[in-house]
């Protein structure tokens, strides 16, 4: 009889075994908040609220000895260890899943002379577990099915984006609709607000020059711009890059899509972008890093202008974006300049493609004490003295885009080819590439 295990993340180890013991209990644990009132027996219920499950899962493996003892171990460390809850199916509850986080990783081993035996604690911030997903494709304007399930199921809408669009909307039988954007009629006119200027994943990266301070180099990796030497030094020193525009704009997005990992706090990192004008003053920053040689911590800066001091000029700093004991980061800094508003954003993309953990600030340069014509991006990574590099550390993508207000008369573009717009009625969310936009929400549109 073949021994049963379990798949979490997408990911299966046959080799390990679950043993008998799982103490998840048969139901969702329920809390009843009750008032109590004097003179009267009993109490009101004033409400129930379903609580998190949390369940250990006998489990054991065999090796042939110590050291493959202790890589088996680090393959389930690395394993397991996940930012968010991811899907866990056991074999033996076939056609379902649950959406799991572990806690302490693995507990009470016991080594004994060939078998290894422990424990791995789950945790379930969503209690319930839920059969396969039912994807269907629209193939005319209407789409029907029927679910066979246990409870109610509110529609996730995932629309790929073929041309650019003025709007997007989903409607039920019983007209109820969402919708975003405008429509247009035939004579109404049509304006791209954004222009992309240059989209780099490091395909050309021969069309930059390197910057004076340039210690080490880039190359085009699997996952965009990747370092292949951090050079020398004894403090901050790695490769940086600087593009060159040949038409200065003024009003502007620069996008920043970064990833790092560090499996130790002893690795210090920056990876930024900052942008001048033509005369090359500095008109901001934006920044991811871990400058903590005892904590491990992610921590994003914005600035306008060009440094001055611990905190001058900073939208944004550890002081409102300050994420402690994270392994990963793997998101997106943004900045946006239209007329004299500056708007600065950060966000942690989760591997469902959502954006997370975000902060958004504005600055209104009434001054224009920052609104010289963009001419100039540069981006570099750096790694601190003799510590160590990260594990990984890349710029997926550096996208420039001029940005074009439409005017009240005229109707401009939501998305573009090559986006997705999903319309989630069951955690009632609008989003653009996995970025919140209700902005967009019509005010008659409602989630059904």
């Amino acid at each position: 009889m073949p021994k049963k295990t379990f798949t979490f993340n997408g990911i299966r180890k046959d080799w390990l075994i679950m043993t008998r013991g799982r103490t998840k209990p048969l139901f969702a644990p329920v809390d009843r908040n009750l008032l109590a009132v004097p003179g009267m027996n009993g109490a009101h219920l004033q409400g129930t609220e379903i609580k998190p499950v949390e369940f250990e899962q006998p489990i054991a493996y065999v090796s042939e000895d110590d050291k493959t003892d202790l890589q088996l171990k680090d393959e389930l460390a690395e394993w397991l260890i996940t930012d968010e809850p991811a899907s866990l199916e056991f074999d033996d509850e076939p056609g379902r899943t649950y959406y799991a986080l572990v806690q302490n990783t693995i507990s009470d081993f016991e080594k004994i002379s060939v078998l290894r035996q422990g424990k791995i604690n789950f945790l379930l911030l969503d209690p319930y577990g839920y059969g396969p997903e039912i994807p269907k494709e629209f193939t005319s304007d209407v789409l029907q099915f029927t679910y066979d399930g246990t409870a109610e199921a509110d529609p996730v809408f995932n629309l790929q984006v073929t041309k650019p669009i003025t709007f997007a909307m989903v409607q039920n039988d019983l007209d109820e609709y969402m919708l975003i954007g405008e429509p247009t009629d035939v004579d109404t006119e049509v304006v791209d607000e954004k222009t992309t200027i240059f989209d780099e994943v490091g395909d050309t990266l021969d069309s930059w020059d390197e910057t004076s301070a340039s210690q080490g180099s880039f190359i085009r990796g699997s996952r965009g711009i990747q370092v292949q030497s951090y050079g020398t030094g004894d403090a901050w020193h790695g490769p940086g890059l600087m593009k060159t525009l040949t038409t200065p704009i003024q009003d502007f997005e620069l996008e920043f899509f970064i990833n790092v990992r560090t499996e130790r706090v002893d690795m210090p990192f920056r990876l930024s972008t900052n942008f001048y004008d033509e005369q090359m003053n500095e008109i901001g920053m934006l920044r991811v890093w871990d400058k903590s040689p005892k904590r491990m911590q992610k921590n994003a800066e914005g600035r306008i202008g060009e440094y001055l001091s611990q905190y001058e000029n900073y939208l944004i700093s550890d002081r409102n974006y300050h994420i402690p004991d994270q392994r990963v980061w793997s998101g997106i800094l943004r900045v946006t300049r239209e007329g004299n508003t500056i708007t600065m954003y950060v966000a942690r993309i989760s591997q469902a493609g959502n954006h997370i953990e975000s902060i958004r600030q504005v600055y209104v340069d009434n001054a224009k004490e920052y609104a010289g014509k963009l001419k100039y991006v540069r981006i570099d990574a750096a790694k601190y003295g003799e510590f160590d590099k990260p594990n990984e550390a890349g710029i997926n993508r550096v996208k420039l885009s001029s940005l074009k207000r439409a005017t009240i008369d005229q109707t401009p573009y939501i998305a573009r080819p090559g986006d997705t717009i999903t319309f989630d009625h069951k955690n009632e969310e609008i989003l653009i590439n996995g970025e919140d936009r209700k902005d967009l929400k019509d005010f008659g549109g409602s989630f059904f």
